[in-house]
């Protein structure tokens, strides 16, 4: 059989052996656990105001260090990266049916902290070519009843912040950093996370450092901060001996994280830097091999910032091949194995991202979270806000027709790895106009 016949069509794959597991645990980390269970103490947290209201020395020690890194005065942990948009939102000061402006090409969560505190998620469309919010896409959105900005740094990309914070500033907006997708990244050689006035990271197992799960949340604000804390762990069990008098969400919720993740996070920020710059290598090696393939544009980054690709994404332009984004990565992952560890999932490449948001069920039945009389159905039931289709034509472009993502590109993965990902790419273009005949049949 001709080898160069598509495995979408019955021909031999690029490669059957699967990827490399994405594993960046080791014996530091090992170590680190080991260290906490020999000493006894899993966690220190207590629900009150008392010595350890704020965890044990792992948690603190682990706090500290990620503040250092990310060049800020406070690092608050959390058991996740939503516990944390939860908190940075009640820390805010959201009330109901203050109107939050959210990405729609996000994780849920980045959309829905809001609603926790009866607010109304706002969606602004995104930068078509960082897939950001921008200040031109956010400004539109702004109505009297704005109180805050949730801001994405979606895939490793950094938002243009300046002209945002200076968008926050002029209407008296807070800004939330979501930086999930993002440690490490640089804006005009700032870190994110200190860009805004609060910044919250995940620690999820297939982020770029994990700890399995949680988060940290940052902040220069030491009033922010507080309220982050407290949020974090009993507030309304605390403020009164602590003496805190603004109790505006002052509820509190169980968000701590334990002292075996923090030992294991202080592990892994060691080796963070050096994590970065293998997603930056493997990059640069596979782009080399794709830059020449028509219609498949390499991710922008803008001239003041970073990027440290969570994942790899591209923009597909059809009009140039005559072949459909979604046939076109069909036929990829018919050509490459899955990875380990995630054996399930076939090929890491998908059309698109996640749908855009407000297209979700929770969106569309606003009864879904909150009933007739809530601040988010009375918005929507006014008119105040849109959820429909058609409502960020930039997003909804870019998800349904041009981007295409994959993660075949993380540490692990060798040149040879990359090499097979790139000879599938390219089989695919030789391919075009039997693809383009099997459209049309």
């Amino acid at each position: 059989m001709n080898t160069n016949t598509l495995a979408l069509f019955g021909g031999p794959p690029i490669r059957t052996k699967l990827f490399p597991a994405y594993k960046v645990m080791g014996v530091e980390e090992k170590e680190a656990a080991c260290r906490v269970l020999d000493s006894g103490i899993l966690s220190r947290f207590l629900g009150a105001w008392h010595e350890d209201f704020y965890g044990g020395p792992e948690v603190q020690a682990f706090e500290r260090a990620w503040a250092d890194n990310s060049q800020v005065k406070h690092g608050i942990s959390v058991n996740s990266c939503t516990s944390g948009l939860y908190a940075a939102i009640g820390a805010a000061g959201i009330q109901p049916g203050d109107e939050v402006i959210v990405s729609p090409y996000t994780m849920a969560a980045s959309a829905t902290a809001p609603l926790i505190f009866n607010g109304v998620p706002v969606f602004a469309d995104i930068d078509p070519r960082s897939y950001c919010l921008s200040a031109e896409t956010i400004r539109p959105k702004i109505t009297s009843r704005t109180r805050a900005i949730i801001v994405v740094h979606i895939f490793g990309q950094p938002a243009d912040m300046d002209p945002i914070m200076e968008l926050a500033e002029e209407h008296n907006l807070i800004v939330i950093e979501d930086c999930a997708q993002a440690p490490y990244a640089t804006y005009k050689g700032r870190p994110v996370g200190g860009l805004g006035h609060m910044g919250v990271f995940s620690l999820n197992y297939h982020k770029h450092i994990h700890t399995g799960e949680g988060g940290i949340v940052t902040t220069n604000d030491d009033a922010l901060a507080e309220r982050v804390q407290l949020i974090r762990n009993h507030a309304e069990a605390v403020v009164e001996k602590k003496g805190v008098s603004n109790l505006r969400n002052m509820i509190g919720f169980n968000f701590r994280l334990g002292e075996i993740e923090a030992a294991i996070g202080l592990a892994q920020l060691k080796k963070g830097v050096g994590l970065i710059a293998q997603r930056k290598e493997n990059i640069t090696y596979l782009e080399n091999q794709l830059k020449d393939l028509p219609g498949l544009t390499m991710p922008h980054v803008g001239a003041a910032g970073d990027h440290v690709y969570y994942v790899h994404a591209l923009d597909y332009d059809a009009a140039i091949t005559g072949v459909s984004r979604d046939l076109l990565v069909r036929t990829i992952r018919a050509e490459l194995p899955a990875t380990e560890l995630r054996e399930g999932d076939g090929a890491l490449m998908g059309a698109g991202y996640v749908r855009p948001l407000y297209l979700l069920p929770l969106f569309q039945n606003p009864e879904a979270c909150s009933g007739p009389g809530l601040p988010m159905a009375k918005a929507h039931a006014a008119g105040n806000i849109s959820y429909q289709k058609g409502s960020c034509p930039n997003v909804e472009e870019a998800h349904f027709h041009r981007v295409i993502t994959h993660e075949m590109m993380r540490p692990g993965m060798s040149r040879a790895d990359i090499d097979d990902v790139a000879k599938a790419f390219h089989k695919a273009w030789s391919n075009l106009e039997v693809l383009r005949r099997h459209a049309a049949s």
